[in-house]
Parts: C-alpha cells; structure tokens; sequence
C-alpha cells in the first residue's frame, strides 16, 4: 500500500478502453505517418512532447479555426481530444512502431527476392544493363501489407 496516488508498483484498476472513434483516427494518423516514411521523426517528435500533451492538444484547439478550412472537423476534434489522454500518446506509438515494422519487413522481404531473381541472369544483363528480364513479384510482395490508397466511402 501506497501513501502516495499513482505510485510505483503498479493499480488495481484496469486500464480504460479507448472509444473505437479515437482508435480509428489513431490508425489513420499512423498509417498517414508510414506512408509518408516519417516514422522516426514522428516517434522522436512524439516521445519528446509526451509531457506536453494536454498543452499540444489546447494547441490545437487554438489553431482550429485555420484547420477548419483544410481538414475534416470531426476527425480533427477527435484527435485532439485523444490526444488530451496520455495514454493515447503510447497508443499512437506502439501503431507507428507495428506498422513500421510490418513495412520494413516487407521492403526487405522485397529487396531479398530481387537480389536472388538478379543472381538468375547473366552477365551483361547483371553489369551491362542490357535486356533486363522483368521481375515478376509473387503474390505476397506485389503490395505493401496495408492499401495506403483507401478512399473514404
């Protein structure tokens, strides 16, 4: 037993589910993150402001007039309010860190068969260039794992 609320040795209660609104948006941010091949700044930019949330998200709601006009207003008043929620940081985090490992595996996955499909041509087509083959993927890596092209239905 603690005198002090929130001390180290771990609560009883359990954790609070995240609403499914706020965990879809999550999803998309992490997505958009990776697509862009921002995932290391992103979780620098995001461990190093994880104090500041709740004074990011207040941020936020300042800039939300100017965003109005480029963004969707729902999505974005509900990524603020997740954003107000620390936990919701280390969710964010943990998805961008899943899905860059996901994306890294299958670049190198990729990358793998191509160096073994080149080790199957000859030489001038290795060094010369000339009269390349062209390579046909399997079915597993002729997508990325996730579709980044979704359109909103």
């Amino acid at each position: 037993m603690s005198f002090f609320k929130g001390a180290a040795g771990g609560s009883d209660a359990p954790e609070p589910a995240i609403p499914e609104e706020e965990n879809a948006v999550l999803e998309k941010v992490a997505l958009k993150v990776i697509q862009w091949r921002m995932a290391v700044p992103a979780i620098l930019t995001l461990e190093s402001v994880k104090p500041l949330n709740y004074i990011g998200s207040q941020m936020m709601v300042f800039f939300e007039p100017i965003v109005q006009t480029v963004f969707n207003f729902k999505e974005y008043d509900t990524f603020r309010a997740a954003m107000e929620r620390r936990e919701n940081i280390e969710n964010l985090l943990q998805k961008i860190e899943k899905y860059d490992a996901l994306m890294s595996q299958w670049e190198r996955d990729v990358r793998k068969f191509v160096r073994q499909e080149k080790k199957k041509w000859k030489w001038h087509q290795r060094f010369l260039g000339i009269a390349r083959p062209k390579i046909i993927y399997p079915e597993n890596l002729r997508t990325p794992p996730f579709d980044f092209s979704k359109k909103k239905k």
